[in-house]
């Protein structure tokens, strides 16, 4: 039997990355999994990855109409045990050059997607489910070039504490998932070019204690272990999965 046999899990951005790795392991596991994407294209491909009868639903976090229609899909199969809303994303760019537009593209997709991918979730979520939410190590950094991005990953912090707060009395644990530089087209999307990406990814895998990035099925095991009973008694937490680089 699979930890998650029975289980039912939902997976924002889960076509890609992190959230195609969590959503395959989950789905290894036994769990129904429903992963969320924009792009029809990438998301056909990633249920053919994931197989074990994955469902694809395209939708925009930041749209409330996608959510409905996305719970709705969902609440056909029961309620769900499982939630990871991991949906976002961020570029660089100083405080002197941010505009109106990059500030509302980050915290519409970052917050306002998480925010409303959670509540409109409460109705479906089942006694003792588990939500994870991934930050960014950028949130405690400071990094250059990242301010908006990283505030937009500090309020995934405190969203964690208040909701873990607020859904106890259901059992409902929410707990933060900081994944630390890991190897997803994410990361090379940050550079102009493929010889900037490789540059990039050099100079973070130098910033890291274990001297290298990370996998996403590193950060799948992660999301694993927090999805499941073996977590039970941790809530409000962050789970850094870094290999050390805001540790040590």
């Amino acid at each position: 039997m699979g930890t998650f046999d029975g289980k039912v899990a939902v997976v924002t951005g889960g076509t890609t990355g992190i959230g195609l790795a969590a959503a395959r392991r989950l789905a290894d596991d036994g769990a129904k999994v429903f992963i969320v994407g924009r792009r029809e294209a990438e998301l056909k491909q990633a249920v053919d990855e994931i197989g074990n009868g994955a469902i694809g639903i395209r939708g925009d976090v930041a749209d409330l109409g996608d959510l409905d229609r996305l719970y709705a899909t969902v609440a056909e199969q029961g309620g769900i045990d499982v939630l990871f809303v991991n949906a976002g994303g961020g570029e660089f760019t100083r405080l002197e050059d941010v505009t109106e537009k990059h500030f509302d593209q980050t915290f519409d997709t970052n917050v306002k997607g998480t925010l409303f991918t959670v509540q409109k979730a409460l109705p479906h979520l089942n006694e003792g489910a588990s939500v994870i939410l991934t930050g960014s190590t950028a949130a405690g950094s400071g990094a250059e070039a990242f301010g908006v991005y990283a505030a937009s990953k500090a309020a995934i912090r405190s969203f964690a504490r208040t909701w873990a707060n607020e859904l106890k009395g259901r059992g409902v644990r929410v707990n933060a998932l900081i994944p630390g530089p890991v190897e997803t087209p994410g990361i090379s999307g940050l550079a102009a070019d493929e010889a900037g990406a490789k540059e990039l990814k050099g100079y973070l895998a130098g910033q890291v204690p274990l001297g290298r990035m990370g996998r996403p099925e590193e950060i799948a095991a992660a999301v694993a272990f927090l999805a499941s009973d073996q977590s039970s008694f941790i809530t409000g937490s962050e789970l850094y999965v870094d290999g050390g680089l805001n540790q040590i």
